[in-house]
């Protein structure tokens, strides 16, 4: 059997990598050096790149995780359009350069840039959980770029815990840290799955693979100190793209409230339930979500 060749800025526990998915997905990541204007540097962003019919989709993932999110998801979009899934600042196997403050604002002002530099045309964008509020974020900044909007199990109805924002560095470090050990990441798969019977040793990986580079407990202790994405409830009536909305029936996480409230406040939307999808559809019920996609964009 050939040997699998990733990218050498992957942890070297990649090679534990075992499904098809996740195998294609890992060796297809690259960074692109994005200048952002907040850093004196450019900052390596990992992204992957598949397909080739525009408009283009840029793919946005969750909290504390990585563009493997949309390792089954990405394959099945792209044979229609030209994908793009990116790992926001701070996160994933983007580069967490010195001096990294990170919060809302400084992962906006990078998807910009990353946008301008590597698409510089309208996206249909789409954000799951966490990536649901940068996705709002971008589209109410910068209507020019987002042609359709998806959100996926979404946040963004409340706002982040106000109590990070009082915690120093150290704590917050500390705090993180909590987050690493692989039972605790396990069990946080688990609770994102419809069912936890499903979730395997690869899809374990796949949630804790980004936790084994360089500064990510700083990066993560920061965004905390950041108090996270404050509530676009008052803003919902101002999201102009033509926007769908997914949502796992069985999402323990969030729970399932804040789907038709979203709903409700985009008055150009589409509600599409995922009835055996939990708070990460596009990951166990990944072709029912790219069917959803497609007919929203009509292809």
């Amino acid at each position: 059997m050939q040997k699998k060749q990733f990218p050498s800025f992957l942890p070297a526990e990649a090679a534990a990598l075992s499904e098809p998915t996740s195998l294609a997905i890992a060796e297809q990541i690259e960074r692109l050096d994005v200048p952002t204007p907040l850093y004196p540097q450019p900052i390596p962003t990992a992204y992957v790149r598949q397909g080739q019919r525009k408009p283009p989709l840029l793919l946005l993932h969750g909290f504390d995780s990585s563009l493997l999110e949309f390792r089954r998801l990405a394959p099945l979009l792209s044979t229609e359009r030209e994908v793009w899934a990116l790992d926001l600042l701070g996160f994933g196997f983007t580069e967490r350069v010195p001096g990294l403050r990170l919060g809302p604002d400084a992962i906006a002002e990078h998807l910009r840039a990353f946008w301008q530099t590597a698409i510089a045309e309208p996206v249909v964008l789409v954000g799951a959980s966490m990536g649901g509020s940068a996705a709002i974020a971008f589209a109410l900044a910068h209507p020019e770029a987002v042609a359709q909007l998806v959100l996926i199990d979404s946040t963004g109805i409340a706002s982040g815990p106000a109590l990070g924002k009082f915690l120093p560095l150290p704590v917050a470090a500390l705090a993180a840290e909590i987050l690493r050990p692989p039972r605790v990441r396990a069990a946080i798969c688990r609770a994102a799955f419809h069912d936890p019977n499903s979730v395997t040793a690869d899809a374990e990986l796949c949630g804790s693979l980004h936790v084994r580079m360089p500064g990510w407990r700083r990066a993560l202790a920061e965004f905390t100190r950041s108090g996270g994405y404050a509530s676009v409830l008052p803003n919902l009536g101002a999201i102009a793209p033509p926007t769908l909305i997914v949502w796992g029936r069985g999402d323990r996480i969030l729970g399932t409230k804040d789907a038709d409230r979203f709903a409700r406040g985009i008055s150009n939307s589409k509600l599409v339930w995922i009835e055996r999808g939990g708070h990460v559809p596009h990951v166990e019920a990944a072709a029912e979500v790219a069917a959803a996609i497609r007919s929203f964009l009509g292809v």
